[in-house]
């Protein structure tokens, strides 16, 4: 059986990264796998990019300038819709062809238009989609937040500047509904949390919906000893050290300003931590928010590289995940993996991942003084190392290669008739 997986970025992005842990363990578990992107990163012999790269970039920059125009020439939310009104016919590809089964993950941003989705469709392929945000099932935004709208049809968006009943959602809407006319797909969630938004909406009543978390290798994010991850990461021996990460830090829906506000609480109520806690920071702008807060920051650039990420995980006491609006994020499983305890709200599918004060703590949305207990509770439990097992335990137990490959391997089997 022959899989081909596709996704905008090879590395780049939480489903790429997911997207790419796949496809090795399909390989690792005897499945046959390749994956298609639109910008490809490494000489990964079985990633395949697509090779006119200025015609990808135009493609990406004419889907913004309709969203531009759409919503009055105003900057309002450009990055956070897509419409897929451009991308490239993959179905004459060769890997394509030789493909058994396509499996779609993220594929925004000038990879797939819609008509290129339908193009699959009509191929006959069975089709898995891999649901890594909202997009897949509602007109053009990847988190609806409190917006209901594509429960039944998606009009008066938000996140347009000028939203009505016949405005761009609604018209994607109804695109996305005659594309899926006799589409033969399987909709899959990362987490229990988005297959339940799934079953909700209109667009995809009907269709096979379930959920298979992401897979890790936890032959390489595992516990090795601090000192020495310390030392290879370059940071202090002598400080009890919080992790916060991200691609950009800036960015809202992370929740960094949270972060900020509980550190500045367990500044305020436990005046003794003063001079002990440290706040490594890994992402891009990393370097821009360190007067914000009453600690030591030791500032990182976005860390592509997984060895590295590995030592900066076994470097700190705790991982702290602000983020107002998550799927399964990889950082939290790669942290547990490495058997860090987490902190996070209860938000998304976090609650399936952090089991309250048995593997880490979730904190009440949006509560900085909840978040800054769950940190204080945390790093002065005198039941640390029970936490930190269990944490371990839940990724080796629930997200280890072998599982997940079993578990899309079983799908695959089901809508081919075919044997892995």
């Amino acid at each position: 059986m022959r899989i081909l997986l596709i996704n905008t970025s090879e590395r780049i992005g939480g489903a790429a990264i997911a997207a790419g842990r796949l496809e090795e363990s399909l390989h690792n578990n005897g499945v046959k796998a390749k994956m298609l992107v639109r910008d490809k990163q490494t000489d990964e012999i079985s990633v395949i990019g697509l090779t006119h790269k200025k015609m990808n970039l135009l493609k990406f920059f004419w889907e913004r300038a309709v969203i531009w125009k759409a919503n009055g020439f105003k900057k309002h939310n450009l990055f956070t819709v897509d419409i897929a009104n451009t991308g490239t016919d993959i179905t004459s590809l060769p890997e394509f062809k030789e493909a058994d089964v396509i499996h779609l993950h993220w594929i925004n941003q000038g990879m797939l238009s819609l008509k290129n989705i339908k193009q699959i469709i009509k191929s006959g392929k069975p089709i898995v989609w891999t649901m890594h945000d909202m997009w897949p099932f509602t007109g053009i935004c990847h988190h609806a937040d409190d917006c209901l709208n594509y429960q039944t049809t998606c009009r008066n968006c938000p996140y347009l500047l000028k939203p009505g009943d016949k405005d761009l959602s609604y018209k994607t809407f109804r695109r996305k509904q005659k594309m899926l006319q006799k589409a033969n797909i399987t909709f899959v969630g990362c987490s229990q949390w988005i297959e339940g938004l799934a079953k909700k909406s209109a667009l995809i009543q009907g269709f096979p919906i379930t959920n298979i978390p992401n897979a890790i290798n936890t032959y390489v994010f595992k516990p090795c000893p601090q000192n020495n991850a310390r030392e290879k990461s370059r940071l202090p021996q002598d400080k009890k050290l919080l992790l916060f990460g991200s691609m950009k830090v800036t960015d809202k829906r992370k929740g960094f300003s949270y972060l900020a506000e509980a550190c500045n609480l367990l500044n305020q109520e436990h005046p003794e931590l003063k001079d002990k806690i440290g706040i490594v920071v890994v992402g891009l702008q990393s370097n821009t928010i360190s007067n914000t807060l009453p600690f030591p920051v030791y500032p990182m650039n976005y860390v592509a590289d997984e060895k590295e990420m590995v030592n900066i995980y076994n470097s700190v006491e705790l991982y702290v995940t602000p983020s107002l609006q998550e799927n399964l994020p990889n950082t939290i499983m790669e942290a547990m993996a490495c058997g860090v305890p987490c902190v996070g709200f209860k938000i998304g599918g976090i609650p399936e991942m952090i089991n309250h004060q048995q593997n880490g703590y979730l904190a009440e949305y949006k509560s900085a003084a909840d978040l800054a207990k769950g940190i204080y509770w945390i790093l002065t439990n005198p039941n640390y190392e029970s936490l930190s097992k269990e944490a371990c335990r839940k990724v080796v137990n629930n997200y280890s290669e072998g599982i997940i490959a079993k578990k899309y391997t079983d799908i695959y089997m089901k809508i081919t008739g075919k044997n892995a």
